[in-house]
């Protein structure tokens, strides 16, 4: 497979163009950079609540290039999007910047500075090819690009732990920005995907060190194709939906005295079913349900990915997208007649028949659904969504072996 250099090259140049056209006193990029966007294999909703994912970097990416520069201030471009400016004085969290991409700049800038690096100026010019609202996680790549870059830029102090920050380590940095800077409650997953590149089981049992291990894999060595279809609903104003579900597994998880689901027992949920049920109301205990359901799936979809064994995961893979939609219930959002993503995923599992698989995507709520398909059967998969939901709407990635990561120019 040809290098992330290569992949993203036709970006790093529109991006040094960007840069120059934007800022008309930056001086020579010195740096390349690049995030992929990241699909999640398995484990819809379970990181939250300390259970296991398994996701992946797929070959679609926020890249760009950096330089240095004397003003004392970080100033970003992104193609399609006003450019800002920061200030290095004040790296702490600010109201007026909740909710913005400068927010996420300033969030990874503070925790730099708090493990020895020492701020400076650099202009920052970027592209992506990561679909917007697509659900493939482009603020995490965002996060973790800046992170990257400003790690490459920035001379650490006299006595700082030397070396790359570790990819883990670098994910909690971005968590932390997008909840404490951004405003936004997330989990680790996407953003530990995306820092760790390839194919991943994530073990969120310790949200502060989760265990993971990876596998190298890929999808069409073994006759399939990951597709991914953009359903065209808005996530626009649809936080309290996401945040709803981690508060009502959680009520769940109080009800025994514990935070986590992963600290409760199925057992001890469905021996007290009636009074969950009528103290919590009959969705905080369906989705409490999905989660023992799903953390179990993943462990074996990850068994069945081990042994190459596509028959199976995809039947398992079948299983966990029935979970999201009965137990879950986040294929739609309650009340609406808008139901693109189940339509999608009818048309998907008629397509496909008894061969593939295919699920709710991350968030749920619209946005993505997965599909694995035999490659023989891909192409009319893909032409059938674009007929029913409109072009471009179905898009076949691959696994990419590099996490997020920055480099010297020549």
């Amino acid at each position: 497979m040809e290098s992330v250099e290569l992949r993203v090259r036709s970006q790093l140049e529109a991006s040094r163009s960007l840069l120059a056209e934007t800022f008309e006193d930056a001086g020579a990029p010195a740096v390349g950079f690049a995030a992929p966007g990241r699909s999640e294999i398995a484990g819809n909703h379970t990181d939250h609540e300390g259970g296991s994912v398994i996701a992946c970097a797929i070959d679609c990416a926020l890249a760009g290039v950096a330089a240095p520069n004397a003003r004392g201030e970080i100033r970003v471009a992104s193609e399609g999007f006003a450019p800002f400016t920061l200030d290095l004085e004040r790296l702490e969290p600010r109201e007026r910047e909740l909710g913005t991409s400068a927010a996420l700049v300033r969030g990874m800038a503070c925790q730099l500075e708090a493990r020895g690096f020492a701020p400076s100026g650099v202009d920052i010019a970027l592209t992506s090819t990561i679909p917007s609202g697509g659900g493939l996680s482009s603020s995490a790549a965002f996060e973790l690009a800046m992170g990257r870059v400003l790690e490459a830029h920035w001379e650490r102090r006299a006595g700082s732990p030397q070396g790359p920050i570790d990819p883990t380590q670098l994910a909690l940095m971005a968590k932390e920005a997008e909840n404490r800077w951004f405003g936004k409650p997330c989990g680790l997953m996407d953003q530990l995907a995306i820092a760790l590149g390839g194919i991943s089981l994530m073990d969120f049992e310790d949200p502060d060190e989760p265990k993971t291990s990876s596998i190298d894999l890929s999808f069409e060595d073994l006759g399939f194709d990951l597709v991914l279809v953009k359903v065209g609903a808005s996530h626009d104003d649809l936080t309290h939906e996401y945040a709803a579900v981690p508060q009502e597994m959680q009520a769940v998880a109080r009800a025994f005295g514990k935070e986590r689901l992963s600290d409760v027992a199925q057992e001890e949920v469905l021996a007290k079913l009636g009074e969950l049920r009528a103290s919590l109301g009959d969705r905080a205990v369906l989705r409490a349900l999905h989660f023992f359901v799903e953390d179990d799936l993943v462990l074996r979809r990850w068994q069945a990915l081990l042994e190459e064994d596509m028959d199976r995961f995809c039947t398992l893979t079948n299983r966990s997208g029935a979970s999201s939609a009965m137990f879950l219930q986040n294929v739609s959002v309650a009340g609406s007649a808008d139901q693109a993503a189940m339509v999608a995923l009818a048309l998907a599992t008629l397509e496909l028949g008894e061969a593939g698989a295919c699920r709710i995507h991350g968030g749920g709520f619209g946005g993505t659904i997965q599909a694995f398909s035999p490659v023989e059967a891909t192409q009319a998969l893909c032409r059938r969504m674009d007929e029913e939901l409109g072009q471009p709407s179905a898009s076949v990635y691959r696994v990419v072996p590099e996490g997020a990561c920055a480099w010297r120019l020549a």
